[in-house]
């Protein structure tokens, strides 16, 4: 289908409203289909799009001009004739995640052209540290990625957080977070006097932004119906539907963890009782298989007690390999519910998969073999959904790439308005 050329009159503000509006459209479309299909050439994107191939060739200046896009070799991947000059999304611009959990801090830095220019973890207690703290941590950690992507060539465009908790996206509100102790908290109005004017900043949920990189990176990339799940202190889900992200009225859909699934069961950081995340979240297997490890999440502890969430299973892995047997049966008890609430999550949305983050993913040999004969059994169209259990690969950052990439494909919707405010 060929682009539509609005008709324009003399003077018509109105007019020259809508062929902006379509040019930028154009430009996201060409930008969108070099993400997806790789470098390209401007006689293959034209054709591939349905543009003009002059109105490609003027968008593709434009898109040079911004340094969103590069060349690069010859494309031999078209039609007989002379082979063009492939075009290939830039690595000059690029976008920080950053993700605060229970017990660390994560940052990533990622440019256009998908390669990954910072990554560091920290941990530390971030319920102890208190809600200014944590900005303070949030906003020096920013400030260090960004003046490292500025360090590499690389213009940063903006940033967003990752926060478990419901998370008003529009006002960038996180407005509860339980493990963290956080209601109502302006973060993005927060982070604005700390960071560079002009950089566009974001926030959202952790699981989403995780289940957003495991779609687009992840071992299930490419899979339009998965659920991803973190295993943290908390639990949450991010859900994918016909490939795209499942939000809800409010924008709060995914808090899984909060299921109610044993109503005689532990009282959960949410004040609910026998929640999901009180029989899987990282803080009930420390509690079972090293219990001389516990968490305290019930007052403020000093901040060298709390290891990082890595180290801890770590050592429950350890004992596994030993064969202790607190360590054995905990694990046995985690992989049934997990099991137990993956059913639910499948008699729900019906995915094909479920990626298992977080320290799901470094026990997966041990949690899934009981996990996936659960949700066998309790799984109402089990046998037809064939859905199964995955470990992400992405790690303890997955949220922070996720944030990083969401910022990024911002850019890729609104290429001009996103590179004007970074002072571009």
């Amino acid at each position: 289908m060929r682009e539509y050329d609005a008709p324009t009159y003399p003077g018509s503000a109105t007019g020259s409203r809508d062929q902006l509006a379509i040019r930028r459209g154009n430009l996201t479309r060409i930008l969108r289909h070099i993400r997806t299909n790789g470098p390209r050439s401007r006689a293959v994107i034209a054709t591939a799009t349905g543009l003009h191939k002059t109105t490609v060739s003027s968008l593709i200046e434009e898109l040079l001009d911004l340094r969103l896009v590069r060349e690069i070799g010859m494309d031999h991947s078209g039609a007989a004739g002379r082979p063009g000059r492939s075009v290939a999304l830039s690595p000059d611009v690029g976008a920080v995640g950053v993700e605060i959990n229970v017990d660390y801090l994560a940052v990533h830095g990622s440019d256009l052209a998908g390669r990954t220019i910072f990554e560091h973890r920290t941990a530390f207690t971030n319920v102890a540290r208190g809600v200014e703290q944590c900005l303070d941590d949030i906003t020096e950690a920013a400030r260090q990625a960004l003046e490292h992507l500025r360090r590499c060539g690389v213009t940063p465009v903006g940033l967003t957080v990752a926060v478990p908790g419901l998370i008003d996206v529009a006002r960038g509100v996180v407005v509860l977070a339980p493990n963290l102790g956080w209601h109502d908290v302006p973060i993005v109005d927060r982070l604005s006097h700390g960071l560079p004017p002009g950089l566009w900043i974001g926030v959202d949920n952790d699981a989403n932004l995780a289940a957003l990189a495991e779609h687009t990176w992840g071992v299930a990339a490419g899979t339009d119906n998965l659920v991803y799940l973190t295993g943290e202190v908390g639990v949450g889900g991010g859900v994918i539907l016909d490939g795209r992200l499942l939000r809800g009225a409010d924008g709060f859909c995914g808090e899984v963890g909060h299921m109610p699934v044993a109503p005689d069961g532990q009282r959960c950081g949410c004040g609910l009782i026998g929640c999901w995340e009180t029989k899987v979240g990282l803080a009930e297997l420390v509690r079972m298989a090293t219990p001389d490890a516990a968490y305290d999440l019930d007052r403020q502890v000093d901040t060298d007690r709390i290891s990082d969430p890595q180290e801890r299973v770590a050592e429950v892995a350890r004992r596994l390999a030993a064969g202790d047997r607190a360590a054995v049966d905990a694990v046995a008890e985690i992989g049934t519910w997990l099991g137990h609430g993956g059913a639910i999550l499948v008699n729900l949305f019906n995915p094909r998969v479920i990626v298992l983050g977080g320290y799901f993913a470094e026990l997966a040999d041990h949690l899934i073999p009981a996990a996936q004969a659960r949700l066998a059994r309790l799984a109402v169209a089990s046998p037809v959904a064939r859905c199964h259990f995955v470990a992400s690969h992405l790690g303890f950052t997955a949220a922070a790439r996720g944030a990083a990439g969401v910022t990024l494909d911002r850019m890729i919707e609104h290429p001009t308005t996103v590179l004007a405010a970074a002072g571009r």
